[in-house]
């Protein structure tokens, strides 16, 4: 059973986040370092998959990027009270935005019909 390359991306996500989180929680207590190196070492390896799937690198690495930075700061506000301020919000509906423009941009023309 092949893998769709979107559920692949979607699980290299899961996995820098917890990784980046893990490093967090790594500042207090160093056992979270195996999830840290575990995380980072599972997302790199899915986005490889992802990118032999044909999924150019772009979209890739951009929808990648801009969902962990997402993801990692509203966890972030939840699990270690950390600020998400409406500037914050802004941004990251800015990188929302730039992540669906750079995913559109990247599918060819549609022919007349």
């Amino acid at each position: 059973m092949r893998s769709s390359p979107w559920g692949l991306l979607a699980l290299a996500v899961l996995c820098e986040v917890t990784a980046t989180l893990s490093l967090r929680a790594a500042t207090q207590a160093p056992g979270w370092y195996v999830p840290v190196v575990a995380g980072y070492v599972g997302a790199f390896a899915l986005l490889g998959a992802v990118l032999r799937r044909g999924m150019p690198i772009g979209v890739a690495y951009g929808v990648w990027a801009a969902a962990g930075v997402v993801l990692t700061a509203v966890a972030g506000a939840v699990l270690f009270a950390e600020p998400l301020t409406p500037v914050m919000g802004a941004g990251i509906a800015l990188i929302i935005a730039g992540g669906l423009l750079v995913e559109l941009g990247s599918r060819p023309p549609r022919e007349p019909s």
